[in-house]
């Protein structure tokens, strides 16, 4: 099939037609230097490519040579249009798709690529769905309707990064062509103002005021081993039943399956984390469903939020001197994150709890002694 793609090529080039034939996986492209298409921000012709819809077959690599003249017939007798070539994936003559309707085609993309659970689920729900339903559902995707949904985030925030990411591929989707890399903007998690974290003290007495049984364990949970909100109800149920103070938390959750150590390990019998009682809750529904539970129960009852207490097991075990490496493989993010998060969250009472640590571990190097050195000074 390369040798025959090859000579066709050739053909066209002694012809001076202009255009060439690429193959990309099973598929047949046509190559040449077009006028920008509709949805385009560029003016100038450049180098694009126009999918046939058929498959490199001897048939179809007849018919893609006979489509390259046709198109560089077309071009030499500036004839081109691109109304004639712009088809949907059924190769059939279609309006021009609406952004609902490439939502839709684009969601299919997004689970045909990856499995379709609890974790892609939510993914595609914060991280897609919510931005795509801020631009205008009837009208045609172009730049101009993109760059009014970014601008209309705040810059350098979370959401202007996250919408800049979402729109960016569902631009490069539709082959509409934006840069939206200098709308990013320089939102780092360093620059979010720490929270008023509570004190080990404070987690410890709230757990004994909460009365009912079932949420007194996920609260447990949350405090002694850092995990999401979701996570509390991805986890496996029977090893913790059976006494295992090493947790799994299930491959169906944000990040993929992992290991926790408790962080303090005390708390695992002190809170009585092996008599399991979880709170009646769909399991069945997304992982952004069930955090959300958590999170309303916790404000419901005038705790504070749910997620102060992970980042507070992240804290500790920073002074408990766990290496950060570690730390972010049970926390399910990268050093880097697990980083640019928490190390700027440390007061000086977390250093100096941290340094009194380093300072009377036994097997902490010693201070070099010079002999002679030490009488001299005292003598003088």
């Amino acid at each position: 099939m390369d040798t025959q793609l090859t000579k066709i090529n050739e053909r066209l080039k002694i012809a001076q037609i202009g255009v060439s034939i690429e193959q990309i996986n099973n598929r047949l492209y046509l190559r040449a230097t077009l006028p920008p298409k509709p949805t385009s921000s560029k003016t100038k012709p450049y180098q694009q490519r126009i999918a046939l819809g058929i498959y490199a077959s001897r048939e179809g690599f007849k018919r893609a040579e006979a489509e390259a003249r046709l198109l560089g017939g077309l071009i030499a007798c500036k004839n081109f249009q691109w109304s004639s070539y712009l088809k949907t994936p059924a190769g059939e003559s279609s309006e021009v798709e609406t952004i609902e309707s490439l939502i839709q085609r684009f969601e299919k993309f997004y689970f045909d690529t990856r499995d379709r659970n609890h974790q892609s689920e939510t993914t595609w729900t914060i991280d897609y769905w919510r931005i795509f339903q801020k631009l205008p559902q009837n009208e045609i995707l172009n730049p101009q309707n993109i760059l009014k949904a970014v601008t209309a985030t705040f810059p350098d925030t979370k959401t202007r990064k996250r919408t800049c990411m979402a729109l960016s591929a569902l631009a490069r989707f539709a082959q509409v062509e934006i840069n939206l890399k200098p709308y990013k903007g320089k939102y780092s998690p360093r620059l979010v103002t720490p929270r008023d974290l509570p004190t080990d003290t404070t987690i410890a007495q709230v757990f004994y005021e909460i009365e009912s049984e079932a949420w007194r364990w996920v609260y447990g949970m949350l405090a002694t081993y850092g995990l999401r909100n979701h996570e509390v109800f991805r986890l496996d149920l029977g090893a913790i039943a059976s006494g295992n103070y090493i947790i799994s938390v299930s491959d169906n959750s944000k990040t993929g399956g992992r290991q926790v150590w408790p962080c303090y390990p005390e708390w695992f019998e002190e809170f009585d984390l092996q008599n399991v009682v979880l709170p009646k809750v769909d399991l069945n529904q997304s992982n952004r469903a069930i955090g959300h539970v958590v999170t309303v129960w916790f404000h419901r009852h005038e705790i504070f939020a749910p997620y102060n207490l992970r980042h507070c097991w992240a804290i500790r075990t920073l002074v408990f001197g766990l290496d950060i490496t570690l730390a972010a493989q049970q926390m399910g993010h990268s050093a880097k994150v697990h980083s640019e998060l928490y190390h700027h969250w440390i007061s000086q009472q977390h250093h100096q709890k941290a340094f009194d640590l380093m300072a009377t571990k036994r097997d902490r190097p010693q201070v070099p002694r010079i002999l002679g050195h030490t009488k001299a000074v005292k003598s003088s």
